[in-house]
């Protein structure tokens, strides 16, 4: 016996430890909304806050029926509707047996049969295919974590905590660190609009693209120029990045970076939080975009608090944002904390406030604390 193979497990037992869990309702729920917001658009979405509730209930499910029937294949599309038809016309005969009967019972049950067998067919290639891609989504997750810094590099001078959390398999989110030479050293956080695959792509093309290049630029702005007209040479039409470049040093307090669209970081000092300027186009708009540098000094215990958006836009079941100021207002009660107990912190109340609900977006921050 292969001391590596894994048994599969049976039916009864699965099914049961299913029912242990106890949270199938919940469960429905998140699963049923799922449904909902990938088959229907957000345009038909406030159509059928206009309904009532009966005509909202009878329309949503046929935009749904109607949305899974135009995803399907050509081929499934008429097996399904072949074995949706063979079941329909399918009777069950209850009358007194006789000859004829007879034969016409097994003809009937023959319909119901194949009719059946087209649906389930229908399903097993539907799940085939998700499988297939799920696993392949899982691949591309191994390569974004080996791709991933170390949670807290070591960097002179500097208390640094980095995290991302992917709202599915694979994120859009970029957060990396660089040891540029002896003394310089490179934080970046990105965020590639759109989900999915396609964002985990750009994200690690951008990420390898940067870390070949800021090791030879000392000029950031000089930088982020070359890095987008990379971006916008070579990449989908209409695809674009913010992201923020941060450069320290570990012999001094001083930080440069390039801000190019991203989200505005927050420096904690002990007078209290501060938000610095917004930065300009995100990466991938324009190819002749110009970038502007910056430069801020912390003070011992005074941190640099990157984030994406994903933070402040996470929502709870009823709709509600985390916010802005929220956000501030945390970072700001957490004064000279560690940047690990900051940056917990934060995780964890996102978290408990989006609750049950599934994450929409990814979770991402890198907070530089001056140690020295």
């Amino acid at each position: 016996m292969d001391p590596h193979h894994t048994p599969e497990p049976g039916l009864g037992k699965t099914l049961w430890e299913d029912v242990k869990k106890g949270d199938f309702f919940s469960d429905l729920r998140e699963e049923t909304r799922d449904i909902r917001d990938f088959y229907i658009s957000q345009e038909k979405r406030d159509e059928l806050l206009k309904m009532g509730r009966v005509k909202r209930w009878f329309v949503l499910t046929w935009w749904i029926l109607k949305s899974m029937f135009l995803k399907l294949t050509p081929a499934r599309r008429i097996l399904l509707v072949a074995g949706v038809l063979l079941v329909i016309s399918a009777r069950v005969i209850t009358s007194n047996l006789g000859h004829g009967d007879g034969v016409r019972i097994e003809y009937e049950g023959l319909r119901l049969f194949l009719g059946l067998a087209a649906i389930i067919l229908v399903l097993m290639l539907e799940l085939k295919d998700k499988l297939l891609a799920h696993s392949e989504l899982q691949a591309g997750r191994a390569v974004q974590r080996a791709m991933n810094p170390e949670r807290s590099p070591l960097v002179p001078g500097w208390n640094v905590w980095l995290f991302t959390k992917p709202a599915n398999e694979v994120g859009g989110d970029l957060v990396d660190f660089m040891k540029l030479d002896d003394k310089r050293h490179g934080i970046t956080v990105g965020d590639v609009a759109g989900k999915g695959l396609g964002a985990a792509l750009l994200m690690v093309k951008i990420q390898a693209t940067l870390r070949a290049l800021a090791p030879d630029y000392d000029n950031l702005e000089a930088l982020t120029r070359k890095l987008n007209e990379i971006l916008t040479r070579d990449s989908i039409p209409s695809s674009f990045a913010p992201l923020i470049f941060v450069q320290c040093t570990s012999d001094s307090g001083t930080l440069r970076y390039v801000n190019a669209g991203h989200m505005p970081p927050l420096v904690i000092r002990s007078s209290g939080i501060h938000e610095l300027e917004k930065g300009g186009p995100a990466l991938g708009l324009s190819p002749t975009t110009a970038y502007t540098g910056h430069t801020i000094r912390l003070d011992r215990g005074e941190s640099l608090v990157l984030y994406s958006d994903g933070i402040i836009e996470a929502q709870n079941q009823q709709g509600e944002f985390f916010g802005a100021e929220r956000f501030k207002t945390l970072c700001g009660k957490l004064g000279n904390s560690t940047p690990q107990t900051v940056g917990e912190r934060v995780i964890t109340e996102v978290e408990l406030f989006v609750g049950t609900g599934r994450g929409s977006d990814d979770l991402s921050l890198a907070i530089l604390q001056r140690a020295t």
